[in-house]
């Protein structure tokens, strides 16, 4: 058997259900590893070692009753996972990578962790996450940048870097993340895992802390896309407490070892293979895209032509309902709050204290094009082209099952180089934000590395409430390369 920090969420289930480790023997290997490794890495923002091993305790117990009952096993019966720190779970501090919430403890629980929880997961703490997800590379988190494990001098990506950066470095077999603009697929990327962006409504945001409402989707971050499933197939699902959650049966996903994709359409976009991307990036997507020509797949180009646009829409969007989600941040109901003689002044104080930089620069840009005399020009003109975007996936989805694209336009870059340069920090989203605009689930996973051995990924995605085609497409990829079996040397 594998060390036991190596072990997928697959094989870790395997092992416990077999007997060949215990919760508690697995949860104490994963947190002496992060102990060793943590200074290095900085994953976490808030770590849980003793309820983990007491979850973890309670896990064993719990087997061994049900097993003498002859009673079903809940699925992740055990399993260490890591949540990013801007979901909620009762009783463990929830920051959201910010000083404004620097003390905030929750009293509930996200429903998608609720969900996991009930199928037994460990949880060993909160990751690291750019302040409010607001972010490419976790730079804007208030409290510290975490490294890339395949090089620390890098970035992992953002605003999931945290889970990404653990998953990556074998501190947790799985961990729970965010993509409002990217924040699921470009980590991964950049870390060298897959990650899963669900369709909007398929995952419930109820325990989110919000930045974009019509746009964040909670996702996972896990070593392969079979381990991906799992997780999602368990936290997806309708819920009554989130009103934009689908009432979609959500399919129980069999992925097996066939690699025969015959009669999969798979579109390639032009417009995602732009000047200036990473030459090596474009090389190894475009070779991945060949190998799945090479198992059957039909490749076909096609056009999104309202692409270009999907950059300044969400940049006017998502701070709008940043500015909206954010005001309550006020001093009274929420978070920080510094003391002074009127209320108008507590309020500037505040959040002049509390928020960074680039949440300030989201709330003001928002804020402006919701102002009157502004909000036809922009907000509205940016939602009616959010609509061309959504159409444009629709059209191309009448011809192709799936499409297939780089996730960023390089791999990761090192710390410190787009910090004075927040529009050049944004354009490492223009691939991946269409997803996110239109709705539609996007699977992220390792497709080669660069000559600077940085992971390359590529992205597929497919119409509203069709992960289980992406997760078998990607499984079948998985089943003839190695890519995500490699590992970083720390």
């Amino acid at each position: 058997m594998n060390r036991l920090t190596d072990l997928t969420v697959t094989e870790a289930m395997h092992a416990l259900n077999a007997g060949e480790c215990s919760s508690l023997e697995l949860t104490r290997a994963i947190l002496e590893r992060i102990d060793a490794l943590e200074p290095s890495v900085l994953a976490f923002l808030t770590r849980t070692p003793e309820l983990a091993l007491q979850q973890a305790q309670t896990a064993d117990e719990k087997r061994k009753e049900l097993k003498r009952n002859g009673s079903a096993i809940p699925r992740l019966l055990g399993l260490p996972i890591a949540v990013k720190d801007v979901l909620t779970v009762e009783g463990i501090r929830c920051t959201c990578g910010s000083k404004i919430l620097e003390n905030f403890v929750p009293v509930h629980t996200a429903t998608c962790v609720h969900k996991l929880q009930e199928a037994g997961v460990v949880i060993l703490g909160k990751t690291n996450t750019d302040e409010f997800a607001m972010g490419s590379s976790t730079e804007n988190s208030a409290y510290f940048t975490t490294r890339n494990p395949w090089d620390l001098e890098r970035v992992p990506g953002g605003s999931s870097g945290g889970s990404a950066a653990a998953v990556a470095a074998r501190f947790t077999p799985a961990a729970l993340g965010t993509d409002t603009g990217g924040s699921v697929r470009q980590p991964a990327s950049f870390c060298g895992v897959t990650g899963i962006k669900p369709t909007y409504g398929r995952v419930s945001r109820y325990g989110l802390i919000a930045y974009g409402s019509s746009l964040d989707s909670a996702g996972v971050l896990t070593r392969t896309v079979e381990d991906a499933a799992l997780i999602f197939e368990v936290m997806a699902g309708y819920d009554p407490r989130d009103a934009t959650t689908m009432d979609v049966p959500v399919p129980q996903i069999q992925l097996d070892s066939r690699t025969d994709l015959r009669g999969l359409r798979i579109g390639v976009p032009k417009e995602y293979f732009i000047k200036g991307i990473q030459p090596e990036v474009e090389q190894t997507v475009r070779a991945a895209i060949a190998r799945f020509a090479e198992m059957g797949a039909e490749i076909k180009e096609v056009c999104l032509p309202h692409t270009e646009y999907a950059l300044p829409v969400y940049y006017l969007i998502a701070p709008a309902e940043a500015s909206a989600n954010l005001a309550r941040y006020d001093g009274i109901r929420f978070g920080l709050r510094v003391p002074t003689e009127s209320n108008i002044e507590m309020f500037k104080k505040s959040r002049g204290a509390g928020f960074g930089s680039e949440v300030k620069r989201r709330i003001m840009l928002g804020t402006y094009a919701l102002s009157a005399g502004y909000y036809d020009a922009y907000y509205g003109q940016a939602q009616k082209v959010r609509t061309l975007i959504k159409q444009d996936f629709e059209k191309v989805f009448e011809s192709v099952d799936m499409i297939a694209a780089p996730i960023a336009p390089t791999t990761a870059f090192k710390r410190g180089v787009h910090t004075e340069d927040p529009l050049a920090m944004y354009l490492e989203d223009v691939f991946t934000l269409p997803a996110n605009l239109a709705g539609v689930p996007g699977l992220a996973f390792c497709c080669g590395f660069d000559s600077q051995n940085m992971p390359v990924g590529m992205q597929l995605m497919g119409p509203h409430f069709k992960e289980d085609a992406l997760f078998k497409a990607g499984h079948a990829y998985q089943q003839v390369t190695d890519w995500h079996r490699k590992s970083p040397t720390l």
